[in-house]
């Protein structure tokens, strides 16, 4: 499968899901032939919000999605790595980086919580905080936040070599997205 077929499926399984016409999934079976071994089609560093769930968002099944999962869907050098293992070792040709509406992570940022290790997620938020953040409404001003922290993200994963050479060799194609709570997405331009 290619990056365009992959990309393709997440939308008509998000059109699904929207809809609320989820394909039904075997699951007993699937569970038996991965058994073998995974080859997800899609690789997505998303946030650990539980309204944001990629396997329901998309409706896919065991062993289509390698998800990559944190607060804020921020990274560190263990979400490269992680990235990095779809990407290079399972050949994914796919990778999204979806932000969300209302993330609260990006609304701790926005206040600056310094609380424990939340400040590594808020320090990892604090560019995108900042070019958002000019004096106007506070939930406009998060959720464009939450685009440019996508599209920071997008920016961090290009620069793993593994990443970079999947891309120049055209096995890969990178999209960010924005989740909404009603089940749609949007694209986020680069």
């Amino acid at each position: 499968m290619d990056s365009n077929e992959a990309l393709n499926m997440l939308v008509e399984g998000n059109r699904r899901f929207v809809s609320g016409a989820m394909e039904q999934k075997n699951l007993v079976a699937r569970r038996e032939e991965l058994k073998a071994g995974q080859q997800p089609f899609a690789a997505v560093v998303c946030c650990s919000d539980s309204r944001v769930v990629p396997e329901y968002i998309f409706d896919a099944g065991l062993g289509d999605i390698f998800t990559v999962v944190s607060a804020g869907n921020v990274v560190d050098k263990i979400g490269i790595g992680s990235v990095e293992y779809a990407v290079g070792h399972l050949h994914t040709p796919l990778l999204v980086v979806m932000g969300h509406e209302k993330c609260g992570a990006v609304k701790a940022a926005y206040h600056g919580n310094s609380e424990s290790n939340i400040a590594a997620i808020v320090k990892k938020l604090a560019p995108a905080i900042k070019r958002a953040k000019k004096g106007g409404a506070e939930e406009e001003e998060c959720e464009k936040a939450a685009v440019l922290n996508v599209k920071a993200v997008i920016r961090k994963l290009k620069k793993s070599p593994i990443v970079k050479k999947a891309l120049d060799e055209g096995k890969l194609k990178i999209v960010g997205m924005r989740y909404r709570l009603d089940g749609t997405l949007e694209t986020v331009a680069k």
